[in-house]
């Protein structure tokens, strides 16, 4: 996650935010995103669950402190599918050019945890600050190897809002290096590209990696805005992908814009990837959203609420045109979030999965880190933000998946079915709450329920058109 909260970020923001959306608004974008990744079966995947977790960021084996009776939890309460499991460049690749087997062993046996359950994995390279090297303590960044961090004498001051470093001169600095303003490390970007090539040989056969989240919330250091994103930011991204399709050919590569601007609902300038793969392309855009207001600490209520159900439209638009833009790519909410004691905030987060489910968006809520912000207090007991996120939706859909509405006790999907012989059934979760019995479908036929996941499976009535089908309650 990434805010800038400094007085002047923020005047800026809130500027550039309404400027952003009224120009969103001036030029409709596509009504919703043109494709989904895809299972081994050919199904559109709709993506629900967690980032998982911030508490994996500094601790020296880079684990997140979740364990395997959690997931069992979270599946129970919510019936999640997806995880994006964060993993960093400074465990990957602990010194130049030597890549950690024993750290990429720790990834896949949580991994396995989430195969076992029909989970869906995307391992996320996570920095925030550029990496723990940027200070003397090492407890503020994470991300990059110190032997990758190049402050160069420029200063670094203490800051009790972690936000506020990245107007450091050292942390610009250090991101300059990085993307080779300076001139000075070209190297950098090489061996970049060259963990995720160590990351993608590892997971290239493991059924339950199916996508790469290639950099969180990317940032430019002097170099900002279009010139970023055009510029060094696509140039990592085509890099990186071309060294993961040497090792593997079938994971998903997910770009992010840049997070200062795209977060709070303003357009994009990156650039189109090529894939080289044989076959379609496989590229997805994972932006986030962390609409100003929020980020200062406000929550859903008052005038904030006008300006933040302005900032999604917007962001929605934008995030629509931007992956059409790309070449008409799946779309990945990676993040959003807030603190759920706040004012409105339940409402906030059902505005943002409607939204979602109205664009054809899927979701890896954050965090799945205990405490105001997640899902469970620090001793496990369910927290408010369950009752939100336990919800209907499409989890696997055979044919072409367009948008769904989910309701407490009805989910509608629509969709242009895929009726060819041997298509494998549709799946939809059903919550308990509004699905006791399991469901019934207008439009398909029920091939099985299962009770205990709460996964109903059907086929779809009828030929290639398009058609809306519900489930309502048994």
């Amino acid at each position: 996650m990434f805010a800038a909260r400094s007085t002047i970020a923020a005047g800026l923001g809130v500027l550039l935010v309404v400027g952003g959306a009224a120009a969103a608004m001036r030029t409709p974008g596509p009504a919703a995103a043109d494709s989904f990744i895809t299972d081994g079966d050919g199904r559109a995947l709709v993506q629900h669950g967690f980032s998982t977790a911030s508490s994996s960021k500094s601790v020296p084996d880079g684990m997140p402190d979740f364990t395997e009776d959690q997931l069992v939890q979270e599946q129970a309460d919510m019936g999640t599918n997806f995880v994006r499991f964060l993993i960093s460049w400074r465990k990957v690749e602990p010194s130049p050019g030597v890549y950690d087997q024993g750290y990429l062993d720790d990834v896949e046996e949580r991994a396995g945890w989430y195969e076992e359950r029909g989970y869906h994995v995307m391992l996320d390279m996570h920095q925030d600050l550029w990496g723990s090297g940027i200070t003397p303590e090492g407890d503020n960044g994470n991300g990059a190897p110190e032997w990758a961090t190049y402050l160069d004498g420029f200063p670094v001051a203490h800051h009790d809002q972690w936000e506020l470093y990245y107007l450091e001169p050292g942390v610009i600095h250090a991101f300059d290096n990085f993307w080779n303003t300076t001139g000075e490390h070209p190297e950098l970007t090489d061996h970049y590209a060259g963990a995720w090539r160590a990351v993608a040989e590892r997971f290239a056969d493991n059924d339950a990696v199916v996508a790469y989240d290639l950099m969180n919330e990317p940032y430019g250091g002097t170099v900002q805005g279009p010139a970023f994103e055009a510029g060094p930011l696509t140039a990592l991204y085509q890099k990186t992908v071309d060294a993961i399709r040497e090792v593997d050919q079938d994971s998903w590569a997910c770009l992010e814009p840049q997070a200062l601007g795209f977060n709070w609902g303003l357009p994009s300038a990156l650039g189109a990837v090529d894939d080289p793969r044989e076959g379609d392309p496989r590229i997805a855009f994972c932006p986030h959203l962390y609409p100003l207001p929020m980020d200062l600490g406000d929550g859903f209520s008052g005038p904030s609420r006008d300006m933040v159900e302005t900032t999604v439209a917007a962001w929605r638009s934008n995030t629509l045109r931007t992956a059409e833009a790309l070449g008409g790519v799946p779309i990945i909410l990676g993040e959003f979030g807030l603190d759920t004691t706040l004012p409105g905030a339940l409402d906030y987060v059902d505005l943002v999965y409607s939204t979602s489910d109205a664009s054809g968006i899927g979701i890896a809520y954050w965090s799945r880190d205990p405490g105001s912000w997640g899902p469970y207090e620090v001793d496990g007991t369910p927290r408010n933000l369950i009752t939100v996120l336990d919800r209907p939706y499409p989890r696997a859909i055979a044919g072409e998946l367009h948008t769904w509405n989910s309701e407490p006790d009805s989910l509608e999907i629509s969709v242009t079915p895929d009726s060819g012989d041997g298509a494998e059934p549709s799946e939809v979760y059903l919550p308990a709450a509004g699905f006791p019995d399991g469901g019934v479908v207008e439009g398909g036929e029920v091939v099985s329920w299962d009770p205990e996941l709460r996964i109903l499976r059907f086929t779809i009535d009828g030929d290639d058109d398009e058609r809306t089908v519900v489930v309502r309650p048994s």
